[in-house]
């Protein structure tokens, strides 16, 4: 009863408790519930957010490719880890909505990343060359589709668990708190220019499937109480009849539209990390990235998920206003003054103001979906935009490749109009937190 008291204490303070009508949108019985199940939510979110780095394709597993000789396969990683959660979510949601609790579908998928992380770790480790690399990517395949299950389910469980009102600070504290403890792996890790070899890299592979191991167990403490339910047709028809919500649900189409223009915030990055190697030399440069893009999550995540709470439609406004200033404003300077101009710093002070932005893009989106529908509405509409945006983010990259032929520097310009479409699809949305 004491540890149930200072949780009730703790959340209470965190989430400054004074509206006794906060739980206006979930039953009684699982209001009562809210301090525990925010603090374990949080937990495994914290956790999962430290795995991700230890298996980050932009960095670790990159690296692993190079170093077990199969570099072609880089081109890859990126794709597979973004898109192969997204694209068969339709499927999985169908499923998953049968289920009156959901909380297993997220436990079971964080148990299936742990595995598809050892089987990484199994490949570079027994294996060489291009088996190892095509290791890698089945073991990425597999991990994806794990992480489907889990997106599917953390937002239907939140939803069920956690308040409008509450749910943006809980992301919010899950990445500050998450990015502040990359800040000190990544200097752990990575600050050192030497090459710590593939026995570090398998161990640190090993440590993040422990990782996801802890979090299925603690996300499996949730008290999750049953809600809607639907059967009746199999999955793939299912599927197939929730893409009639782009057709007939207005306000939900917009939404995927401007998720679709938001995708700038993410795809310039890569360009900037390019645009610095090419201008300095600097051995040190990556680790540089690697902080910057901590700090920015840290920093600034607790900030918009306060925001958010509020309204979450204005810090998607917010977020994409400021990811189009940067990216156009770093592309402006390219052309005038060339890709050297600013020095050294230049291009990490830039990634990590693109990384606040995005930080707010990706958070103001995810509290909008989530507050936007209730039900199993709200399984659906997360299962049919991570779809659309997992194709089109496929169909986007191989347009951003193509165009980079030409310069990074013309990317960066048409990232940040497409941010600035974003911007104004968002002002034209309605605003759904305070909609209760």
């Amino acid at each position: 009863m004491k540890n149930r008291d200072a949780i009730d204490q703790l959340y209470s303070l965190i989430a400054n408790e004074e509206d006794a009508r906060v739980c206006k949108d979930i039953p009684d019985e699982a209001c009562r519930e809210v301090p525990r199940n925010f603090f374990l939510v949080l937990t495994s979110n914290i956790l999962t957010k430290l795995g991700d780095l230890l298996i980050s394709p932009k960095t670790v597993l990159a690296w692993l490719m190079s170093a077990v000789g199969a570099p072609a396969l880089v081109a890859w990683l990126v794709p597979i880890r973004e898109s192969g959660s997204m694209v068969p979510q339709m499927v999985i949601a169908a499923w998953v909505r049968r289920k009156a609790v959901r909380k297993w579908f997220w436990t079971l998928g964080s148990f299936g990343q742990a595995l598809s992380v050892a089987a990484m770790a199994a490949s570079v480790w027994f294996l060489q060359g291009y088996a190892a690399g095509s290791g890698i990517i089945l073991a990425l395949i597999a991990f994806s589709l794990a992480r489907g299950f889990c997106s599917v389910a953390m937002k239907d469980v939140q939803g069920k668990c956690i308040p409008k009102t509450r749910r943006g600070r809980l992301s919010g504290l899950a990445t500050t708190i998450g990015g502040s403890l990359t800040v000190i792996m990544t200097v752990l890790l990575f600050w050192d220019q030497g090459d710590p070899g593939l026995t570090f890299y398998t161990l640190l592979l090993l440590l993040a499937a422990v990782l996801w191991v802890i979090a299925g167990f603690v996300f499996a403490g949730v008290q999750e109480f049953e809600g809607e339910t639907d059967g009746g047709s199999n999955a793939l028809t299912q599927a197939l009849q929730s893409l009639s919500l782009l057709r007939d649900d207005v306000p939900f189409r917009n939404f995927v539209i401007t998720r679709a223009l938001l995708l700038c915030s993410a795809l310039a990055s890569p360009y900037f990390v390019v645009l610095a190697q090419q201008a300095s030399d600097v051995g040190w440069m990556l680790g540089v990235f690697l902080l910057a893009s901590s700090l920015a999550s840290s920093l600034s995540a607790s900030f918009w998920g306060w925001m958010a709470d509020v309204s979450s439609r204005k810090v998607m406004i917010r977020g994409a206003g400021m990811a189009s200033t940067v990216c156009i404003g770093v592309g402006i300077i390219g052309l005038i003054w060339g890709t050297d101009a600013g020095g050294a710093w230049f291009y990490p002070v830039a990634f990590f103001l693109l990384g606040i932005a995005h930080s707010g893009v990706r958070l103001g989106r995810k509290t909008y979906l989530v507050d936007m529908a209730g039900g199993n509405k709200r399984t659906d509409y997360t299962a049919v935009s991570n779809t659309v945006i997992g194709l089109l983010l496929l169909v986007t990259g191989g347009f951003t490749a193509w165009l980079s032929t030409i310069s990074e520097i013309t990317v960066i310009i048409v990232l940040g109009v497409m941010g600035a479409a974003g911007m104004i699809f968002a002002i034209r949305l309605p605003d759904v937190t305070t909609d209760v």
